[in-house]
């Protein structure tokens, strides 16, 4: 029997097909989804004739225009005109500088509220007002104290990274059984070499799933903020191809967004994985 990596393989390429080839005729022209057949094609050979192709860019179109960029992905012809490799490069800048910032925030703060029921009771009440607010809504402050847009997609990256990462990282930490706790101080070790040596390898896997979470929804906000402040990024790519109507270059930014997207999650699972069996 084929293995089942190799049969999961088969189906997404399956599936991919199926939705190419469901692309492909809904963008068709009108007269062109109508002519199944020669002979049909001769019957309504008028209306065949008119059939105006779809506003939407067909898989062809799309993919072709995907190769155009993919040839030179680095240009720089000026604010406005730069390669789709130079506004990814430009993205991942700040979604990385703001998720290290967030980590190197959340996971101390985690760990002393889920070691601490003292920490957790005082800061409790303000992780639950300030998480529910929308990342965007920090935006215009940002603007107004940091003055520069790349800052203030930053500060947003931050925000919005902070919250998976340290619930994760206090639910994990408090998740530890109080046994090896226990055994640890029996053993008369200081409260860092505890969190280092017990706690943190316990509370790993739950604290890389925060940090799964919080790259995925750094990114998205990313695309948004970007659209938002302008200047260079995917998301300020994506919005000026919608002023300049090419749908096709819309669709290829989407497509590049979504796989970077995977690219980083898979990039934060590997590390875990690798970390899990260095344990």
């Amino acid at each position: 029997m084929m293995p089942l990596g190799l049969r999961a393989a088969a189906v997404s390429l399956f599936l991919l097909a199926l939705l190419l080839a469901a692309w492909h005729l809904a963008t068709l022209p009108a007269g062109g989804r109508q002519a199944v057949s020669d002979e049909y094609a001769k019957l309504v050979g008028a209306a065949a004739a008119t059939g105006q192709r779809s506003a939407m860019p067909g898989p062809l179109e799309v993919g072709a225009k995907l190769l155009e960029h993919l040839r030179d992905p680095f240009y720089d012809r000026g604010p406005n005109d730069k390669g789709i490799g130079v506004q990814l490069a430009y993205s991942l800048g700040r979604v990385l500088s703001g998720f290290a910032l967030a980590a190197a925030t959340a996971i101390p703060l985690g760990f002393l509220i889920g070691m601490s029921p003292l920490a957790y009771r005082a800061l409790d009440p303000f992780v639950q007002v300030l998480r529910p607010i929308s990342p965007l809504a920090w935006m215009p402050l940002a603007l107004y104290a940091l003055k520069d847009s790349h800052a203030s997609a930053v500060f947003v990256i931050f925000v919005c990274s902070m919250w998976p990462m340290l619930i994760n990282t206090a639910f994990g930490v408090a998740s530890v059984r109080r046994e090896w706790i226990q055994v640890a101080r029996t053993l008369e070790l200081r409260p860092p070499a505890l969190a280092l040596r017990v706690v943190l390898p316990a509370a790993a896997p739950t604290i890389f799933t925060g940090m799964r979470i919080s790259i995925g929804i750094a990114w998205l906000v990313i695309v948004a903020a970007e659209m938002l402040v302008g200047g260079t990024g995917i998301g300020y790519f994506v919005w000026n191809e919608w002023n300049n109507l090419s749908i096709a270059n819309i669709l290829v930014g989407i497509f590049a967004i979504g796989m970077v997207g995977m690219g980083l999650d898979q990039a934060i699972g590997r590390i875990a994985r690798l970390v899990s069996y260095a344990e």
